[in-house]
């Protein structure tokens, strides 16, 4: 059925619950290829219990499912993640309980393209019930065009600095990388089963996007927080090419005061993988 707009606004899914403990926090960070290196002490901190700290982007999975996209009706074959950006109000803790929040903030119709339906979620630590993190998400349903709603007036992409970057960054992934990450809550078999995979248009199972979203917050993170998760308040990009798992992403980066921009790319395929991204660093 189609998009029933504007009702589409009114939807919500309040009051969810989730948890994680140090498990889960190291699991992630394994994911998305922290500890590689065992003698890397800065990494090390992601992947071992003892001064454990927590990747920012540990916010995209510990509510997995959260949201009300399910009550929309759309045709989930043709749908893609379209962009993902993540506000923090306080350092990503290893451990919590928290409430999910979540509602449609945006729908925008393509027409025959397809309709760009944007979500918001807000992570609520239990034990104080301030936030913890504001998640965006954008999703693009290639088969629910024409539904009537407006066709403009989603946010426009962050302009990538006209320039050579200031910093490039080469992150090898594992073979084994999508089998690992999935492990922290997106089980789809599209980046498992080389059936499946085969069977989308695929030669084989491709990398989960928000593992190549948390893999270039690694890179901001090495690159201008010295390490420190608190130190980056947001992280925000386009995804738009899939990786292969074993593939080396290289991430270019700009920087203009608090504001990190980037974009990385699959050198040997000659793709770009992450547009118009942007991170903020104090």
């Amino acid at each position: 059925m189609p998009i029933a707009y504007p009702q589409v606004l009114d939807l919500t899914s309040v009051g969810q619950r989730f948890s994680w403990t140090d498990r889960e926090t190291m699991l992630y960070a394994l994911g998305v290829g922290m500890g590689t290196d065992p003698l890397q002490p800065d990494e090390l901190r992601f992947v071992y219990e003892n001064d454990l700290k927590a990747l920012p982007t540990l916010a995209t999975v510990v509510a997995w499912g959260a949201g009300p996209t399910g009550q929309i009706g759309l045709n989930y074959l043709m749908v893609v993640h379209g962009e993902q950006a993540v506000e923090f109000h306080r350092p990503m803790p290893t451990e919590a309980s928290v409430t999910a929040d979540s509602r449609v903030v945006g729908a925008y119709d393509k027409g025959p393209k397809g309709a760009v339906v944007i979500t918001e979620t807000v992570l609520r630590d239990d034990r104080d019930g301030a936030p913890i993190a504001t998640l965006t998400s954008s999703i693009f349903a290639r088969g629910d065009g024409g539904f009537g709603g407006p066709a403009e007036g989603a946010p426009e992409p962050h302009p990538i600095p006209d320039r050579a970057p200031d910093a490039t960054v080469d992150i090898p992934t594992r073979p084994d990388q999508a089998l690992i990450y999935r492990l922290s809550g997106d089980r789809n078999p599209l980046h498992a089963d080389p059936g499946f995979a085969a069977a989308a248009g695929f030669p084989r199972p491709i990398l989960h996007g928000l593992c190549t979203y948390g893999i270039t917050c690694r890179a901001v993170l090495a690159t201008y927080a010295g390490f420190d998760p608190a130190r980056i308040k947001s992280h925000a990009a386009r995804f738009s090419s899939p990786v292969f798992p074993g593939e080396t992403i290289t991430v270019d980066l700009w920087r203009d005061g608090d504001v990190v921009s980037f974009e990385a790319r699959v050198q040997a395929r000659g793709v770009t993988v992450i547009k118009n991204g942007r991170s903020v660093v104090v």
